[in-house]
């Protein structure tokens, strides 16, 4: 008998595809906190292998090497072999939620993550609570906090600044196209993303229908799936997989603008591969996945930009740059901005630490990861950052301004609304 159960195992041909070369090290965050092979990616493979193989179990140093890795995809990218680590993450970490035995505060707590995040309705419920989370005598409480509620403290010191009447802003479910249609694409609002970064989704409807898109946005289903998919809920991330492919497969493509949720889109053929009725669908619908900005600057620019005066770091969003694979089409979109300067900041490739509901779970390696992100953008001297994923903007919004100066954070796609439109952004 193995650690892993049969169902959706790390595939052996993927574990046999890393040749342990090395590559993947100085662009692990964690190994480069910590300095520990567990903790890189080879590191974790063996542990994979180790865990399927017949006698093998699970054990504690297994899973705390699982649950440390953020599933940032660097180590994809710098990989000289193709070693597809995302899928053998995802599945592993499916493996551990089923056959591992968490402590009862770690379970209560997943649980409540997952029973709020993914919910639209119940963040909004409960927006009024992030508001209180953002006067001085909350963040002076969150502050004295001890370190077992290192959890509480980082979940109250993330609190977004978006204005309660923001978080119920609905969108249209369908926006033609100005001008002759050049299709018409599908965009998928997200759970964080339509409540605290509703000006983001409606920049982005704004300026796909500018550039001759009809856009069909519904306000179901809920979520994509990502935050369950990422941390090994895989069942829920499932059915949410089906409902999404059911909810757009019949547009032309399909348009996200939070980073994870593209990556997850682009994986339901691997989520999805076991299931008869719907493997075939899911393939089809990835392969129809764009993110907002790879989708833009694969077309000629129909709407004119106006001037826009602003120094900007851009910030590569771990699951747009190394999941995706996405890199020179935001960059191509705002250095299309008159007056715009891109700044680069050193260590692109390292994650800030957010990794989904990473910084709520593992909070002080994050923290330590958000804080060495934000002093390298600080130092670029810019005005704005411009990210492309809802838990970089909050964590990047934390850090800088837990550093003295918090920065302003832009999506690339409302830089290029306020070029569009000629209004400050």
């Amino acid at each position: 008998m193995a650690g892993f159960d049969l169902v959706r195992q790390p595939e052996p041909d993927l574990i046999e595809a890393c040749v342990h070369c090395g590559f993947c090290l100085p662009t692990c965050p964690t190994y480069l906190l910590w300095g520990e092979e567990a903790d890189s990616p080879r590191g974790r493979i063996v542990l994979m292998r180790a865990a399927q193989e017949e006698g093998g179990e699970l054990t504690v140093a297994q899973v705390d090497a699982w649950d440390n890795c953020l599933g940032c995809m660097a180590c994809v990218t710098a990989c000289p072999s193709g070693v597809q680590y995302g899928k053998l993450i995802e599945d592993t970490r499916g493996q551990v939620e089923r056959n591992w035995e968490r402590t009862r505060a770690d379970r209560l707590w997943r649980d409540a993550l997952f029973a709020l995040f993914p919910h639209p309705g119940r963040l909004r419920a409960l927006a009024p609570l992030t508001a209180i989370g953002r006067t001085r005598p909350a963040e002076r409480i969150a502050a004295r906090l001890p370190d077992r509620l290192g959890r509480v403290r980082e979940l109250l010191r993330l609190a977004p600044r978006t204005p309660l009447r923001a978080m119920w802003r609905r969108l249209p479910e369908r926006t033609r196209a100005r001008g002759s249609s050049r299709g018409q694409v599908g965009f998928v609002q997200g759970c964080v993303q339509r409540v605290f970064f509703g000006d983001v989704n409606a920049a982005t409807v704004a300026v796909l229908a500018a550039e001759g898109f009809d856009v069909f946005a519904p306000r179901l289903p809920r979520c994509c799936g990502a935050l369950q998919l990422h941390s090994g809920d895989d069942e829920p991330a499932r059915e949410l997989a089906r409902a999404t492919i059911a909810a757009f497969e019949r547009c032309d493509a399909v348009v996200a603008n939070a980073a994870g949720c593209g990556s997850a889109m682009k994986d339901y053929g691997h989520l999805l591969r076991d299931d008869p009725a719907w493997a075939a669908r899911a393939r089809a619908f990835s392969a129809k996945v764009r993110d907002v900005t790879e989708l833009l600057a694969a077309h000629e620019p129909r709407a004119v930009r106006q001037p826009l005066a602003l120094t900007v770091a851009y910030h590569d969003a771990c699951h747009l740059a190394h999941a995706q694979g996405v890199r020179a089409a935001p960059r191509e979109l705002l250095r299309g901005i008159p007056g715009l300067e891109l700044l680069e900041p050193e260590g692109w490739e390292i994650c800030c630490g957010s990794a989904g509901l990473y910084n709520l779970l593992e909070p002080e390696p994050a923290a330590a990861l958000g804080r060495q992100k934000a002093e390298r953008l600080l130092a670029t001297g810019a005005q704005a950052v411009a990210a492309a994923n809802p838990g970089c903007a909050l964590q990047l919004a934390a850090h800088t301004r837990a550093l003295g100066r918090e920065l302003p954070i832009h999506h690339p796609i409302e830089l290029l609304h306020a070029s569009i439109t000629g209004r400050s952004p």
